[in-house]
Formats: structure tokens, C-alpha cells, sequence
């Protein structure tokens, strides 16, 4: 079955740094477009970024572009989420995401920025 596993969010000061992965299994994942979501408290699921299925194209939201970076590794079946100079507004939980027959989701990663 499909199955994502995010890793690596945590506390950090606003203007940090930190890398999340997402293992991927059960699925073509070197087929398949993946994307990052995240949702903050009391706010709706928001997309961050997309890859394509061979990693030669990205999307980012107008918040994060210039300081997130999406990449993935199809040897591994892992996708990264690199976020730079992170501000409090990041703070959210962070799901990896594919859409095959439906929507799948991991369980998300927490990442909190402090001021």
C-alpha cells in the first residue's frame, strides 16, 4: 500500500534553516509528481511546492519562493523539502503528498519557527 513518511521538522529561530524528507513506497514514485502541503493552526492545507515526476520542473507558493527549495531522489525514493531564512508564518505542519487514485498523505512533520 502507499505509504509517506515525512522526517526533520522541529523548533527553530526565525531565520533558520531546516530540511525535510519524505520516504516514499508502494507506488512508481519515480512516475509520479509529488508536492508538499502544510497547515497551520486554524488555517486550511495550503500547497508549498510540486516537483515533476523526473525533478526538471518546480512549483512554488508566492510565501516560499526564494527560500524553500523542492528535490527529490528517485534512487531513494525520497523527496526533500530545503527551507531557508524561515519566518514565523512557516510555523505548520508539513505533509508530503501524491495524487494517484486519490490523495495520499503522510502523517506530517511539525516545524515551528520562533521570532
Amino acid at each position: 500500500q502507499v505509504q509517506l513518511v515525512e522526517s526533520g521538522g522541529g523548533l527553530v529561530q526565525s531565520g533558520g534553516s531546516l530540511r525535510l524528507s519524505c520516504v516514499a513506497s508502494g507506488f512508481a514514485f519515480s512516475r509520479s509528481a509529488m508536492r508538499w502541503y502544510r497547515q497551520a493552526p486554524g488555517k486550511e492545507r495550503e500547497r508549498v511546492a510540486a516537483i515533476t515526476s523526473v525533478g526538471n520542473d518546480a512549483y512554488y507558493h508566492d510565501s516560499v519562493e526564494g527560500r524553500f527549495t523542492v528535490s527529490r531522489d528517485n534512487l531513494k525514493n525520497t523527496l526533500y523539502l530545503q527551507m531557508d531564512n524561515l519566518k514565523p508564518e512557516d510555523t505548520a505542519v508539513y505533509y508530503c503528498n501524491v495524487n494517484l487514485d486519490r490523495n495520499y498523505w503522510g502523517q506530517g512533520t511539525q516545524v515551528t519557527v520562533s521570532s
